[in-house]
């Protein structure tokens, strides 16, 4: 059982302020003309939303639990014949389709832990990409304030539902751990600096479009997120 399958039954509680997002990707996908593919798609945050606006979404997703709860979401949205639900990892993603918009959301370029990996996941969004297609992710890199406000600490982020920061700076990485009343789970993540995401997307064969600071698009100004229009 995958960590995201040890909080399939929660994730959407957890998650449920995270909305700032949500209306970034759609009109990415409406812009694309679909279908699009969505590495870590999750509960279907964004991807029935998606659905719901018209376009075919291939969605990608390591846990069947995840994607379980997603399959629901979307029968429940009346929008199941727009999802096409695949398990698989972000390096080597089940689909053959050629696709003008793949979208990687809410982080989760950060679940790979070395450039060789992030390469390979980079590649293989590449190659499900039309002629001109775009890849268009988020990530982060946090500030010392961030880690100095949360790490080691247990902090209630909806009623119910705790998460901790464990935060390691020499290497990078944030073990962030959930718990709630339908389940608890940890997982490691990696980040990066925005120059090193730019030179890894030319080393993939991308150009890029934009470096976004936020989902409103403004220009990327040195805070801790980032969202990438990358072109092939």
């Amino acid at each position: 059982m995958s960590a995201y399958d040890r909080i399939a039954g929660l994730y959407d509680a957890w998650s449920t302020g995270v909305v700032e997002d949500i209306s970034f990707y759609v009109e990415e996908a409406l812009a694309s003309g679909g279908p699009v593919v969505e590495l870590g798609v999750g509960t279907g945050r964004i991807a029935v939303p998606t659905a719901l606006a018209g376009v075919h979404v291939i969605g990608v997703d390591s846990s069947a639990g995840m994607l379980a709860v997603c399959a629901e979401a979307g029968r429940a949205a009346g929008v199941a014949d727009r999802l096409d639900l695949r398990r698989g990892d972000l390096r080597r993603p089940p689909v053959t389709e050629r696709v003008p918009l793949v979208t990687c959301p809410f982080r989760a370029y950060l679940h790979l832990g070395s450039d060789a990996e992030r390469l390979e996941a980079l590649a293989a969004a590449r190659a499900l990409l039309l002629d001109g297609g775009r890849l268009v992710f988020d990530v982060f890199a946090p500030s010392d304030e961030d880690i100095e406000e949360t790490h080691g600490l247990w902090l209630e982020r909806e009623p119910g539902i705790f998460e901790r920061a464990d935060w390691d700076r020499a290497a990078r990485t944030l073990t962030l751990s959930v718990r709630g009343d339908a389940g608890e789970s940890s997982m490691t993540l990696w980040w990066l600096e925005p120059q090193r995401w730019q030179a890894l997307l030319a080393e993939a064969g991308f150009g890029v479009d934009a470096c976004y600071g936020w989902f409103d698009r403004r220009p990327y100004d040195g805070g801790e997120d980032s969202v990438w229009v990358a072109r092939k």
